[in-house]
C-alpha cells in the first residue's frame, strides 16, 4: 500500500532527555502528535524600585507552562505480530517518558558509596536537560512538573497496549539556567525564532491593513 503522493510529510513531536550516562533511555518520540497543546504565559514584571517609571519594566521572559495529552496505542501493531520492546507492549515507551523524572541508577549507587565511606555532603543527581520538540520552530528546554499515565487496555500478560499520558512542563529560560548550560542557549534560540516569526506576522498584518501585499519571506 502506498501513501498518496500529495500527502505532507508528518513530523513527529518528541520529548528528549540529554543524558551522557544513557543517551537513549529518555528519548520519547510521540506515536501520535497531540491534537491539543495548552500553553500558559505569566509576564514577569520587575519589582525593583516600585515607582511609576518601573511599572512596565520586565524582569525576564514570561513563566510558561506547556500541557499536552498523548495517546499511545499498540493494537494495530499487534495485528501485524508486533508486541512492543521485549514483547512488553507499551511498557518500554512509557518508561522512556518516566525516566525523565528518575535519577540514573548509576548516580544513585555512586552517592550511596560516598555516604558509606563517610562523605559529609552528597550532591543530589541533576536531571538531564530535557527538550520539548514540536517542529523546528518549537524546541524548548523544559522541566517536567507532572506526569499522569492511564493504562486503558492490556494484553493477556497484563502489558499495557493502550494508554493516555498527560504532561505538564515548565519552560526553562535564561533566568533559570547558567550561561554555560546548553539549555540557556536552547531557550535563546527559541526566543530568536519567536521574534522573527512575530516580526514577519506584524509586517503581513500591516500590509493587509494598508491593502498591499507586503512580504518579508
Amino acid at each position: 500500500m502506498t501513501n498518496f503522493p500529495g500527502s505532507p510529510k508528518l513530523i513527529k513531536g518528541a520529548i528528549v532527555g540529554l543524558d551522557l550516562f544513557n543517551p537513549l533511555a529518555s528519548v520519547a518520540i510521540f506515536q501520535y502528535n497531540p491534537d491539543q497543546i495548552s500553553r500558559s504565559l505569566a509576564p514577569q514584571y520587575s519589582q525593583a524600585g516600585g515607582g511609576r517609571a518601573e511599572a512596565l519594566r520586565l524582569a525576564g521572559p514570561p513563566a510558561e507552562t506547556i500541557s499536552a495529552n498523548l495517546t499511545l496505542d499498540l493494537v494495530d501493531q499487534m495485528e501485524r505480530g508486533e508486541a512492543g520492546p521485549l514483547g512488553a507492549g507499551l511498557t518500554g515507551y512509557l518508561a522512556a517518558i518516566e525516566m525523565l523524572t528518575y535519577p540514573k541508577s548509576l548516580l544513585v549507587a555512586a552517592n550511596q558509596i560516598l555516604l558509606q565511606i563517610g562523605t559529609m555532603e552528597v550532591i543530589p543527581p541533576a536531571a538531564p536537560l530535557t527538550l520539548f520538540i514540536y517542529g523546528w520552530k518549537r524546541v524548548v528546554p523544559v522541566k517536567l512538573e507532572s506526569l499522569s499515565i492511564t493504562e486503558t487496555m492490556h494484553d493477556p500478560a497484563l502489558n499495557p497496549i493502550r494508554a493516555d499520558v498527560s504532561l505538564s512542563m515548565k519552560v526553562l529560560t535564561y533566568n533559570d539556567l547558567a550561561i554555560t548550560h546548553p539549555g540557556y542557549w536552547a531557550f535563546m534560540a527559541h526566543q530568536v525564532v519567536k521574534e522573527v516569526l512575530a516580526t514577519v506576522a506584524g509586517v503581513d498584518n500591516v500590509g493587509a491593513v494598508l491593502g498591499g501585499d507586503v512580504k518579508l519571506l
